[in-house]
């Protein structure tokens, strides 16, 4: 008897060890360990605020997030923008291929990307800005990351106002009239051998560059509309804002005559380096470069101002400066996880206030107070507002070419403006079919 209740009584307590301690350490060995190993992300080159071209920021941020997730190693992959997507095209499917890659509106085909909403809940998607959420969604679903944003803005040379006499717009305000009337006052021969050779303003017209839309927009029209996402610009609020572009030209006359020809680099050069532009629409990251020239003496005195107002009475920017980062489809799911975990790293407060150190503005509404203590980052910050983001879309690329081809033709007066709108509504419809 003593032999079957002593048999019993270690039966009983071998169980309870079993399930105790043996069964939950079988339980714990069966949790899923995360990714570990390498991940290549593909960047280009950022101005930094010393006016360096490099990738000091990603670079940190790498560092920052390898120390903080032991066994995950990421491999910084160097591009160059205008070769991006070609380079990806070409290496797609290879080892060398990116894990993570920077994703716009011409960008090739969605259908390598993860979709990524499953990666957020409710509150990390509401704490983006409105405006940013909606330009990474493609056929609704969330496609890349938000990770900075990016504008034009109106630069005006001060040193040029001043020598003639004019007051600056106030509070960066002014209509597309007072901008026309300040213009003329600002394009003029400046040595008296009878040619002008000082000018109010110019623009680079061609695909990528948004320069000159701000304009062509004022008066309500709009290039993509965003809540059926296609393309939209026709009808008399866009001819009448083409109008504006083609008049500073043909009318006014306060643009160089190779206004449409001229490359943005030859237009920003006339502006910063020549100086002999008084006004030039571009991107946010010039600051941190104008800034650096005039403090060394090589630059002069500048400030910022709106995009002039139309009919639509409140400043517009047109704009494809979201900064944000796709994930390429995998067949390891927890790569695709800590892919995300980089991305939603870079999201989080103190890397986003640190997008200073790259001219690039927060994608969070919860942050608004990165630039206190540089008044001109601080305007623009505060124009944001204004700015329309371009979507991702299908055939961006072609409808892009298509339009700015067009408009460039009614600029350098081949067509008219309504026959321009209304030639590449109908190359641009071709394309749905």
């Amino acid at each position: 008897m003593r032999r079957i209740i002593s048999f019993i009584l270690i039966v009983f307590i071998f169980i309870w060890t079993y399930n105790l301690f043996i069964n939950d350490f079988i339980l714990l060995e069966k949790v899923e360990e995360p990714y570990k190993g390498i991940i290549k992300i593909g960047d280009i080159p950022r101005l930094s605020v010393n006016a360096d071209v490099n990738y000091r920021w990603i670079q940190n941020k790498i560092k920052a997030f390898e120390k903080k997730n032991p066994g995950v190693y990421i491999e910084l992959v160097p591009m160059e923008l205008d070769k991006l997507y070609n380079r990806f095209e070409i290496e797609r499917g290879k080892d060398e291929s990116p894990d993570i890659i920077p994703v716009d509106s011409n960008f090739l085909d969605f259908n390598v990307l993860e979709a990524l909403d499953d990666y957020f809940d409710k509150q990390e998607l509401e704490d983006f800005k409105h405006q940013v959420l909606k330009s990474v969604i493609y056929n609704k679903q969330m496609m890349a990351v938000p990770i900075g944003m990016s504008t034009y803005t109106m630069y005006i040379n001060l040193e040029k106002f001043n020598e003639r006499g004019i007051t600056s717009p106030i509070n960066g305000n002014w209509t597309y009239e007072e901008f026309v009337n300040i213009l003329k006052q600002l394009t003029y021969d400046s040595d008296g051998d009878g040619i002008i050779d000082e000018y109010g303003f110019i623009s680079p017209i061609g695909p990528n560059y948004y320069n000159i839309w701000g304009i062509i927009l004022s008066d309500g029209g709009e290039l993509i509309n965003t809540k059926r996402i296609e393309y939209n610009f026709y009808g008399e609020k866009a001819i009448k804002g083409l109008e504006k572009a083609i008049d500073l030209k043909q009318k006014y006359k306060v643009v160089p005559d190779y206004f449409g020809i001229i490359g943005e680099k030859e237009a920003w050069e006339m502006f910063y380096k020549e100086q002999k532009l008084a006004v030039y629409a571009t991107g946010s990251w010039a600051i941190n470069y104008l800034d650096k020239l005039y403090k060394s003496g090589d630059g002069f005195n500048f400030d910022i101002v709106n995009y002039p107002t139309g009919d639509k009475g409140l400043p517009v920017v047109l704009n494809n400066g979201i900064v944000s980062y796709g994930v390429i489809k995998k067949e390891d799911p927890k790569k695709v996880e800590m892919c995300v975990k980089f991305l939603k790293f870079l999201t989080t407060d103190s890397n986003q206030r640190s997008l200073q150190e790259i001219g690039l503005f927060t994608v969070k509404r919860s942050i608004k107070d990165m630039y206190m203590d540089n008044p001109k980052m601080k305007k623009i910050e505060e124009s944001l507002a204004y700015v329309h983001y371009i979507p991702f879309i299908d055939n961006w690329i072609e409808i892009d070419l298509i339009i700015q081809e067009e408009i460039r033709k009614a600029i350098l007066a081949q067509k008219p403006s309504y026959k321009a709108i209304e030639d590449a509504k109908i190359e641009i419809d071709k394309l749905k079919e």
